[in-house]
């Protein structure tokens, strides 16, 4: 009776079990799980705004947002494939290149890095440049992630080892501002909407701010370049290989909302995304929308120059990079971009 009772059940746990895809395989019915590394951060707000906007459903998937701590955690669960696209910075592209992994971004959203590197108000010593955090506490999102490739970049450009300051994980968010407000760190690198939230709460005043790359000129002084990719969507090789459609499609979805982004003011950005993401005060989340609408990109693409300047960045400071020499024109493709009119 019992066997009578199990066959069936262990016939069908097998047929789920088959039926479950597998990392890089084809995604059926248009089902795209995407890992975003901090979604509530400003710099990933394209994503979630597609989806607000219903952008992706227009283009026939379903999309899933899983929210992650950092871009070194999305990048870990696009490993393990529970994930299929991240969210994150184009450096990790680079990243697997070196480790002969195929990885390649397939739409930009950020044209500036928006990283702000900014002294906590309680800091344990006086830092008033980059060289004064040489043995400091310096917070950022997760180790491994663009925020801690950012600020070893910075002190190695200091000629300071890329280990010169401790680094601890305080997330993108909330937490980070904690973090800064209560001086568990000296220092961190920010990102919006937390960066502004901490202005406001300790004074602008108080904050004193070491690099800001939310702008054009912050871009061209740190990494001598017009555009830095930032903020992409990128998948393994295979995926994309097995997936050319699904991606032509969140491609398609994510330029039309940064077009939509660029004919928008903040305020009305800000009405379209999860309450929550505002923290509780919604006039810093629309001030915040404000400073960084001008980083988004404009129509998805990379610049080759921005792309060598993002590798250049990263050899000065991995060795396993710079070993590697990579070819940078194997990480990222515009070829999944929606034909531009006229």
């Amino acid at each position: 009776m019992i066997k009578r009772i199990l066959a069936p059940v262990l016939a069908l746990a097998l047929v789920l079990s088959a039926c479950q895809a597998k990392p890089g395989e084809r995604a059926e019915g248009g089902q795209v799980t995407i890992g975003v590394g901090g979604q509530p951060l400003l710099v990933y707000l394209p994503t979630t705004l597609a989806q607000r906007l219903g952008y992706y459903e227009a283009e026939g998937l379903k999309v899933t947002l899983e929210d992650l701590q950092g871009g070194s955690k999305a990048l870990q669960a696009l490993q393990g494939g529970s994930v299929d696209v991240v969210s994150g910075y184009y450096d990790h592209t680079i990243q697997m290149a070196a480790k002969d992994r195929e990885v390649r971004s397939f739409v930009t959203m950020l044209r500036y890095p928006s990283l702000v590197l900014a002294v906590s108000p309680k800091a344990s010593k006086p830092i008033n440049s980059i060289a004064d955090l040489a043995g400091a506490n310096v917070g950022v999102t997760a180790p491994g992630s663009s925020t801690d490739f950012f600020l070893k970049y910075l002190l190695n450009k200091e000629g300071l080892p890329s280990d010169a300051a401790t680094v601890q994980a305080v997330g993108g968010d909330s937490s980070a501002v904690a973090a800064m407000e209560q001086g568990r760190v000296d220092a961190a690198v920010m990102l919006d909407p937390a960066f502004s939230l901490l202005q406001q709460r300790a004074g602008v005043d108080k904050v004193k701010i070491l690099t800001d790359t939310r702008t054009a000129e912050g871009v061209q002084e740190d990494f001598g370049v017009a555009t830095y990719p930032a903020a992409v969507l990128y998948s393994t090789g295979q995926w994309l290989e097995n997936n050319g459609d699904n991606a032509r499609k969140l491609a398609k979805a994510i330029v039309r909302t940064l077009e939509w982004i660029d004919q928008h003011s903040a305020e009305e950005i800000a009405a379209e995304m999860p309450e929550e993401y505002a923290q509780g005060n919604r006039e810093v989340y629309v001030e915040a929308i404000g400073k960084v609408k001008e980083a988004y990109s404009k129509d998805g693409t990379i610049q080759p120059d921005g792309a060598e300047a993002v590798r250049s960045v990263l050899a000065q400071f991995i060795p396993e990079i710079e070993r590697a020499n990579v070819d940078v024109s194997g990480t990222y493709s515009n070829d999944y971009l929606p034909e531009k009119s006229g």
